[in-house]
């Protein structure tokens, strides 16, 4: 049997378009059903003829616009989008959850220890205010308080004249932030100019304030000086859902209304954060010590040990610099690891719970669901593309268990 005919369009300059397309790739690998044409210049967004001269049975893209929307409406194409701005009517849409990116974003500069928050955005874009409004309200939440900075991104895009403006605008706000800072920009492009304003300023980076950024784009991170720490968005798997929900098109499941929010897959730190903004040498130790020492079983009496002060002292003194216990960072350590295991791996939960330091894999689940919502069995489930794969094969009637 000849294979349906998709088109595929997506700009492969963007890594994140890349990294979508693998996760297409898995889906077909795995189904074996597609032939599949990759538009790698996103040419069809604008030129209708890739759309009407021939007959596809579905389409994927990254730059959907009105008129290809409408286009393969009128074609009656299963269409789904995987660019973040509004829903199209009757477009299934695949979007990064960008509020939990900025709630990320906001947990871990308040792990480094800050203090002083800041976030940096595009007022004139719904992914951008969904980002800062994820940010500050998890650092409100902590009794808080976080500055704003939102400019409107220019139509035509930035230029180095509209660039070296906006940079002399940045370093005036960096200057007059407390310090030392934590601040997070909307975006990796942001961030890195975010940067440069502060290098601008002579303000000391990240010893004064440490920028994160978001999407994770590793040649910009790394071309960054200092490196920089980013959010990463899960295109792996939004491009791997993408793909199970056009199949389902294609196998005519009717899909009037489908906005799907992807859970980003979490902080990747380079040097821009790599920083504990605490100015207690007790407590800093303290945390170093328990980000090391966390998951082999440790107790609050061996932190206090090794960093030679009493029990009491060094718990009164953690929660004034950290807002939390020492338990509570010992659990929370605990708990981001087993949140790596679950995701990178498929050891099985007795497993997990000897590699992160519990004696009995029961507990370690009862802790896991108070801190998180949801047993670790769920969270794996979420998080990783089997769920998808299962949710196909349930479409198909068959047996997920």
């Amino acid at each position: 049997m000849k294979r349906p005919d998709v088109l595929l369009i997506f700009q492969i300059q963007l890594e994140e378009c890349v990294a979508m397309l693998k996760g297409i790739a898995h889906f077909e690998r795995i189904n074996n059903i597609w032939a599949v044409f990759h538009d790698d210049l996103g040419a069809a967004q604008d030129n209708m003829r890739w759309i009407r001269d021939r007959k596809w049975k579905g389409v994927i893209s990254r730059h959907t616009t009105p008129e290809l929307a409408r286009t393969c409406r009128e074609e009656g194409i299963p269409l789904v989008d995987l660019h973040d701005v509004d829903p199209f009517p009757g477009v299934p849409k695949i979007r990064p959850d960008n509020a939990r990116i900025g709630q990320l974003g906001a947990e871990h500069l308040l792990e480094r220890g800050y203090r002083s928050f800041a976030f940096a955005g595009f007022s004139n874009t719904a992914w951008s205010r969904e980002r800062r409004d994820g940010f500050t309200s998890a650092i409100y939440r902590t009794g808080h308080r976080c500055s704003v900075l939102d400019v409107a991104y220019p139509k035509g895009g930035m230029d180095p004249f509209w660039v070296k403006e906006q940079v002399e605008k940045l370093s005036k706000w960096l200057r007059e932030l407390p310090k030392p800072a934590g601040v997070m920009a909307c975006a990796d492009l942001w961030a890195m100019h975010l940067i440069g304003a502060g290098h601008a300023a002579d303000i000391l980076m990240p010893e004064e304030v440490s920028v994160l950024g978001a999407n994770n784009e590793s040649f910009r991170c790394e071309m960054s000086i200092p490196a920089l720490s980013s959010v990463a968005p899960n295109a792996f798997q939004s491009g791997f859902v993408a793909a199970s929900v056009l199949n389902d098109m294609m196998n005519g499941r009717k899909i009037d209304s489908y906005d799907r929010r992807i859970e980003p897959s979490g902080v990747v730190e380079r040097h821009s954060t790599d920083i504990l903004a605490i100015d207690d040498e007790k407590v800093a130790d303290a945390v170093n010590f328990i980000r090391r020492e966390a998951c082999k079983g440790l107790s609050v009496e061996q932190v206090a040990a090794n960093v030679h002060i009493s029990r009491s002292l060094l718990e009164r003194r953690f929660r004034r610099h950290m807002g939390r216990s020492l338990q509570a960072e010992i659990r929370r350590v605990q708990v981001r690891r087993i949140k790596e295991l679950l995701v990178d791996t498929d050891y099985p939960m007795k497993r997990i719970a000897e590699l992160t330091g519990f004696e009995y894999t029961e507990y370690m689940s009862v802790l896991f669901k108070r801190m998180t919502g949801c047993p670790p069995g769920t969270y794996r489930e979420k998080m990783q593309d089997k769920a998808a794969v299962r949710s196909t094969v349930i479409a198909r009637g068959g047996d997920s268990r």
